[in-house]
This record gives structure tokens, C-alpha cells and sequence, in this order.
């Protein structure tokens, strides 16, 4: 939020620098970010000087141009300019460019000479609003009232004021201090304390009456009072809808809000002046001169003010005449209630919105105006009747206009002060430091915070209601630390402390901890997605059906409505974003929770029965292994390297080859998978290569390799894991190798199966040592060279008893699989 340094002077006195009040801002938690000096318009204004035309003629040699004799009081005498205006004429007030100003025009930069044109001297140029900054017509010169000094400069006209602009990083919580006299108030806190008293002052509304009591004027009813508690308003006729005067468009384009006409921008003004926002009817909209606050049904349309149709919820609070909806309470205005250059008469508002119902009504709509930001966070609901009169008083400045029939103030249920009870012990044990009772009235003086009553230690307060955030003893005591100093608490060279030894172990977390760190010393990054995706990563896959989807009600944007079903399009959207780096060779992992909803009938009411989470692991890779060097070769990431480092985790965390399988898995998510399966026939994951049309929506045009663990079914499946410790078999292992011919359509998981369940005492381990496809084999064959690791612990295998497995297992090959021997 921008605050200007000028504009807050009007409602506190200080004599900080920018710099020095920056500092304070940040110390008491308005984190002030930067602090750029500026002026309204650009420093062209040094060289702009307000004459008078004296003297206009043809010029000889042009059909369109005008030899001028302007006035530029006593210093600089009479001047000839020529000018091309269309309006120029004797007797008028002007904006005279002199020799050496610097302009900028069309994004060019330029400095005024004295010319000839066409033969004729010109010394200086009578300027356009566009030329000099303070507007778009570049057509014709500006003419500026007869009131307008001679001489002077165009800077003094233009009231031109050097400012400082102070960025300040609000927090959600400090809704309070988004307006510059919400500011001024905590800074005035600050003063009071640390200097000399100081109050935060706003303008006096004092002058503020009712012109014509018994003119027709519109009547309001509020029928929700739930979500509007109260509704402020008042109806102003005659006045004139037109360019906002100098000062005030000042103001706000200091702060980097642009002007649109006085009316908008007086409602602007207040806004950021006191944080209340305001709306303007146009009087004409009003049918029945009748506003109603209330709900519509579901579906009804409504034009907002962008000119968008949007469609409500029945929860939408709408701002309605007899008729229809006028504005969407709290956040958008209607097209047709709007304020235009014909509007001759206007409903001012000024409200108090359930920031509940606001919140929602933003979320569905996916509308944030400045307005629903105030609004959904808590505005003070005793400000709207000050911040009405005000903001009448500015548009009878700057518009004219009278103020006809009673003040609408519909306020039924008045919200009353928090009452929040402070044990004054507890300050100093949480604080760390005794600060006094003297200090502690002090600072509850200046931040608006009553002592009602005192009983021993225990202090009764009456909290303001426009301080939201403080609801607790510890948020008062927050608000006392603020204010007396953060960098004001001793803090002792030497710390005493107690250490708890940890007597009890989460083995879920140690082992989440242990596999990471492997993951992570294999050259894997970890990586942390949204648990919010979007449904057009899921539509038309049958693996992730739609009505398991658990969509949100109130999505933040359509590309963030669905809770994932699984990981794998978080680490698609970071491989995305790395390729697009040209950092292509990737390792990814990631922990994190994903969601399915399975519907248990019409009868169940509560939904988050109908919600299942499951805690998955995935990994991802693309690219290469590794990178080639002069030792060794690049390497290309493939399904077999994704593999092994499955088959690692799973060891580590003790799921042993023998308690697992691996078995062909078909889904629309790869094109060649595999499924992991435990004994028991439990699905504990899923690795393979993903199709390309998945890649595709990501603009990713390499192979990425994915496996998703389920986490939780992995952690009950070692539950019953007994690590066994083993002598190492004094006797040595035989090593045997089969070539075998066989079908393309076999796979080696189902050559492994078969051999293991020929034998499971002697045969201990068997590897894919080489496959082999192309010349001089049969078509549609290919060849795998197996290696079988066979050993007996307690003798040493004869030749016999090596032979007879060895050809047990070739006759199941051949059996079961079609093998045949090649050597």
C-alpha cells in the first residue's frame, strides 16, 4: 500500500524525515519497503510560466498558424510565439513554455529554442494539457481562468508539491491500518509514547447539514442484517459530474490511483484516507427511490461495472432498487447505477459488510477490489456516518450540489467493543522484561484500548472494534511490545536453558527423514507443490475419474479448483519450468498428501466422510544421468535406473525383493508400466513412462520416467518387518549363465518369477545380463542372457546337483515361455 508523506501530515504532526519515519513504521509492524520522493508531474513544470495573449494574428506564410504577443509579466516581458492551436485568441490566460525548458511529447524529449518558422521568430511555445502532463487533449492550449497570475509559475497554479510515496507491506491482519489516518493513528501511538502526546486527527465534519430536508430522497430497508449490519446513506441532487481539481487528482496520482472525475474520485479519497469504502448511485438507477440490501435467487444475472455478465449464488449480498440489483454489495458496482457525466443527482453509501459474506461472494465471483479487500478483513463499523459526512462535504466542494432529506443509518444491532481480560503478570513472562503500569496505561491511551475495571493482577479492556486482530490477552500484549519497542528488550548475553532428550520415535517421520536424505544423496531435488491442481490436468483420463475428483467450492482461479489425485502433475509443471531454463537433466521428489472423494449415499451429510487423503512419494526423471566427461559416456535416464532406485527405497525401509512383485500394469497415464505389488496382493505403487500426450500439456517433448508410492500402505506393510541378521555362508556361490531365444512379447519379471519358483532354496539371485535384438535371429524373436547366482549355506554344490537346477530351470523356461537354448 502507497502512503503519502504530505497526505499523512494532515492527520498528525511530525517532523520526521521519510527516511527516519520509515523506520518507525517498520518497528511498530508496518513494514515499510520503500520510500521514493516524487512530484505530481514531471520537473518540466520549472520552465512553465502563466501568460496572457496580448496580441494574435495570421501568420503570413501558413494557412493554420498564429503569430502570438504574449505577456509574461515583468521579469520576462512581452514574448512572439508562434502557435498552431485552433483556440488561440487575445485575452486569454496561458501555459508559455520558455527557452530551455525541457518537454516530453509522444514519448520524446525536447528542449524549447528560439526558432524560425516559416520566417518568422517564435520564443518559447503556448502548451497543451498532454505537453505539460496534466491531461490527454494535445489539440488545443490549455486557457486557464482569468484568476490566473501573470508571471507566476505554472507550478504554483498547478499546486505542485514535492512528496515522498512510502511503501508499505500491510499484513492480512492489519485492515485497520490501511488508510492513511489508520496509519497516522499507529504512528501517533508511537509519538505518545516515546516523545511528547500526539492524537491522530481527522477533518472536521462540523459544517456538514442538510440543505433541503423535505426534497424527496431515497429510503433504505436492509433485509439481511446478518451480512449487513449496517448501511449508511444519503442522497445528494444538482450536482455537476466533471474533472477533478488540481489538488485533489495530486493526491491520488501521488499514491498511483488514477482519476476519473470528481465524483469517483472523492469516493477514492475517502477510501484511502480513512479505509472506508464508498459508493455513488446514479439517482436515476434507484427505481422507486427505494434501496434494499438483500440476497437474490441463485442464477440471476447482473451486469458488473467492467460490463461483464456474472451470475450470483443465493449467498451474494446485492444492493437493489425496487426492481433489480444495483451493485454487488461490498465489491462491484453495476453498469447501469453507475455514476456518468450526465448523472445530475447521486445515492452516496457508506457500509458495513460481514466480512464472511464478503469473502465468499469475492471468492466465487474471483472478484478483489480494493473495496472487498477492506471489506472481507473487517472495516470499522463506527466510521461510516463520519466517512459519509466527509466525503459530502468534498463532493459539495468539487461538484456543488445540496444535500436533500434525512441521513439513511439502518443500524439494528450495534457491535459492541471486544472485552478482552489481561492478567498483567503474564506480560513481563512472555515479553521477558518487566514494563510498567504508568507505561502500560500510556500505550493503552494512545491505541484507543479502555481499563474498565482492575481486580488484583487481572485487567478488564475494552478492545475498539476497528482493531480486528486483537482479540486475546497475548494480542494486547503484541500491541504493547509494538509500541514500546521490539529493539527495546534487553536480551541477555547468557541464556538458560532445559533440554528434553526425545523418549519416543515417529518412525513415519524418521523414515520420511531417512529416504529423503538417500533420495537426496542420489542426486534427487525435493520439490513442494500446491495440493490445489487444476481439472483440465485430469480430463478424459479414465485412471483419475471424475467423480472422484473433489472439487472446491469457491476456487481462487478456474486453474486451482480441484484437490490433486495425485503428484505427478506438480513435478510435470517443475520439470515444465526447468526446461524452459535449459536445465533439462532432472531428478525429482516429492512427499505430499492426495485426495479422492467416494460418494456414500444421499444421506450423508457430512462431507469430509466422503473424502479420502493418502500420503504418496513420487520421483521423476528426464534427461540424462549423467553427464559425459572424458572418463566415462553420457547416460541417458531410462525406466531400469527409475527402477532400481524404487527397488533401493523400499530395501531401506525394509520391504525386502522376496515381499514384493512386480507385475505389466495398463493405464491411459503410460505407455509402458509396471505395477509394484506386495505379497498380499495390496497395490503399494506404480512406475513407467508417461504417454506423450500427457508430456504434451506441459510442452515437455522428452521421455519422462514417474513412479508414485503410496506412502501409507508402505508403512503398514512394514509393520510386520523383522530384520534378521545372518553369518555370512562360509562356502562359496556358482555362478551360471543361459542364453535363451524367446517371444518379444516376454518380459523379464516373468522369466525371474518362474525361475524363482523352480527353486527358492539354491537359487538366490537372478539378473538380465544382456538382450539382444536384430541380425541373425528369427523374426520376432529376441535373446536374453541370464545370470543366476546359486549357492548352498551349509556345503559346497557338486556339478550334479548344479546341472539338475540349472536344467530344471531351462525346461520351465521352455515349458512356460517358449524358450529355446541358443548356446
Amino acid at each position: 500500500m502507497n502512503i503519502s508523506y504530505n497526505w499523512l501530515k494532515d492527520h498528525v504532526t511530525f517532523d520526521l524525515t521519510p527516511n527516519q519515519l520509515a523506520h518507525i513504521l517498520t518497528s511498530i509492524g508496518l513494514e515499510t519497503i520503500n520510500v521514493k520522493k516524487i512530484e505530481t508531474t514531471n520537473d518540466q513544470f520549472k520552465g512553465l510560466v502563466i501568460g496572457e495573449v496580448i496580441k494574435c494574428e495570421n501568420h503570413p506564410n501558413s494557412d493554420h498558424l498564429f503569430i502570438t504577443i504574449v505577456d509574461l509579466g515583468i521579469e520576462r516581458g512581452h514574448q512572439q510565439i508562434i502557435c498552431g492551436a485552433p483556440n488561440i485568441a487575445v485575452g486569454q490566460k496561458v501555459v508559455v513554455a520558455t527557452i530551455g525548458t525541457t518537454l516530453s511529447y509522444k514519448d520524446k524529449i525536447f528542449t524549447i529554442k528560439k526558432l524560425n518558422i516559416r520566417g518568422i521568430e517564435s520564443n518559447g511555445m503556448i502548451c497543451s494539457e498532454y505537453e505539460i502532463g496534466v491531461g490527454k487533449n494535445h489539440n488545443e492550449i490549455i486557457v486557464l481562468p482569468q484568476t490566473a497570475k501573470i508571471g507566476s509559475s505554472a507550478k504554483e497554479f498547478y499546486q505542485i508539491e514535492n512528496d515522498y510515496v512510502l511503501e508499505i507491506d500491510i499484513t492480512p491482519n492489519r485492515v485497520d491500518a490501511t488508510s492513511h489516518y489508520g496509519v497516522a493513528r499507529d504512528l501517533a501511538a508511537y509519538l505518545s509514547f516515546h516523545y511528547l502526546p500526539t492524537n491522530a486527527y481527522q477533518f472536521n465534519t462540523d459544517a456538514f447539514e442538510i440543505d433541503d430536508r423535505l426534497s424527496s430522497s431515497v429510503i433504505v430497508e436492509v433485509k439481511n442484517t446478518i451480512a449487513c449490519p449496517r448501511y449508511s446513506g444519503i442522497t445528494i441532487k444538482n450536482i455537476k459530474v466533471k474533472e477533478s481539481p488540481q489538488w485533489l487528482k495530486n493526491r491520488l496520482n501521488t499514491i498511483g490511483v488514477q482519476s476519473v472525475n470528481n465524483i469517483v474520485d472523492v469516493s477514492n479519497y475517502i477510501l484511502y484516507e480513512l479505509g472506508q469504502p464508498i459508493h455513488a448511485f446514479d439517482l436515476k438507477a434507484i427505481k422507486g427511490m427505494k434501496i434494499i440490501v438483500k440476497t437474490l435467487p441463485s442464477g440471476t444475472s447482473f451486469v458488473t461495472l467492467d460490463g461483464m455478465e456474472r451470475y450470483l449464488s443465493d449467498k451474494d449480498l446485492m444492493i437493489c432498487n425496487e426492481e433489480k440489483g444495483m451493485c454487488i454489495g461490498g465489491i462491484f458496482g453495476g453498469l447501469d447505477s453507475r455514476v456518468t457525466k450526465l448523472t445530475k443527482d447521486i445515492f452516496l453509501e457508506s457500509a458495513y459488510f460481514n466480512p464472511t459474506y464478503i469473502q465468499q461472494t469475492a471468492c466465487f465471483h474471483r472478484l478483489n477490489t480494493d473495496a472487498s479487500f477492506r471489506f472481507e478483513r473487517g472495516t470499522d463499523p463506527n466510521n461510516t456516518l463520519y466517512a459519509l459526512k466527509r466525503a459530502t462535504l468534498l463532493i459539495k466542494e468539487v461538484a456543488g450540489g445540496i444535500v436533500t432529506g434525512d441521513i439513511q443509518d439502518i443500524y439494528p444491532n450495534k457491535i459492541a467493543n471486544r472485552i478482552v481480560k489481561l492478567d498483567i503478570c503474564k506480560i513481563s513472562s512472555l515479553i521477558g522484561q518487566n514494563i510498567s503500569e504508568k507505561d502500560i496505561k500510556v500505550i493503552f491511551k494512545s491505541l484507543e484500548i479502555v481499563i474498565l475495571d482492575k481486580k488484583d493482577y487481572v485487567w478488564k479492556l475494552s478492545i475498539p472494534p476497528y482493531r480486528v486482530d486483537v482479540s486475546r490477552d497475548v494480542d494486547v500484549i503484541e500491541e504493547i511490545l509494538r509500541i514500546y519497542g521490539y529493539n527495546n528488550i534487553n536480551v541477555k548475553k547468557q541464556m538458560k536453558s532445559t533440554f528434553f532428550f526425545k523418549t519416543f520415535s515417529d518412525k513415519n517421520y524418521e523414515l520420511q527423514n531417512t529416504i529423503s536424505e538417500q533420495l537426496t544423496s542420489l542426486g534427487f531435488n525435493e520439490i513442494l507443490n500446491n495440493s490445489i491442481s487444476s481439472s483440465s490436468y485430469y480430463k478424459d483420463l479414465i485412471t483419475f475419474s471424475k467423480k472422484n475428483w473433489v472439487l472446491l467450492e469457491n476456487p481462487l482461479n478456474s486453474d486451482l479448483d480441484v484437490m490433486r489425485q495425485t503428484l505427478l502433475f506438480g513435478g510435470l509443471e517443475a520439470i515444465k519450468y526447468n526446461s524452459n531454463r535449459k536445465n533439462s537433466d532432472l531428478k525429482f521428489y516429492e512427499f505430499g498428501n492426495t485426495y479422492f472423494h467416494f460418494p456414500l449415499g444421499k444421506k450423508e451429510n457430512n462431507v469430509l466422510k466422503t473424502i479420502k487423503e493418502e500420503f504418496h512419494l513420487s520421483l521423476w526423471l528426464t534427461g540424462n544421468s549423467i553427464i559425459g566427461n572424458w572418463v566415462c559416456p553420457t547416460k541417458k535416464s531410462s525406466i531400469y535406473e527409475l527402477k532400481s532406485y524404487i527397488e533401493n527405497v523400499m530395501f531401506r525401509m525394509g520391504i525386502f525383493q522376496e515381499r514384493i512383485v512386480f507385475t505389466l500394469y495398463n493405464d491411459d497415464i503410460f505407455s509402458s508400466s509396471l505395477s509394484i505389488k506386495a505379497f498380499s496382493g495390496k497395490q503399494l505403487g506404480v512406475l513407467g513412462i508417461l504417454k506423450k500426450n500427457i508430456c504434451k500439456k506441459f510442452a515437455i517433448n522428452v521421455e519422462v520416467y514417474f513412479a508414485e508410492l503410496n506412502w501409507d500402505l508402505l508403512m503398514r506393510e512394514i509393520i510386520d518387518v523383522q530384520i534378521k541378521h545372518f553369518i555370512i555362508p562360509k562356502v562359496p556361490f556358482v555362478k551360471r549363465e543361459l542364453a535363451l531365444l524367446f517371444d518379444k512379447s516376454i518380459l523379464f519379471i516373468e522369466i525371474e518369477k518362474i525361475a524363482y519358483q523352480i527353486d527358492k532354496k539354491i537359487l538366490k539371485e537372478v539378473k538380465l545380463f544382456d538382450v539382444y535384438e536384430g541380425e541373425n535371429l528369427p523374426e520376432g524373436k529376441k535373446s536374453y542372457t541370464i545370470s543366476f547366482i546359486l549357492q548352498d549355506e551349509k556345503k559346497t554344490l557338486n556339478d550334479k546337483q548344479i546341472d539338475h537346477i540349472m536344467s530344471s530351470i531351462q525346461k520351465g523356461m521352455e515349458k512356460k515361455l517358449g524358450a529355446q537354448l541358443r548356446y
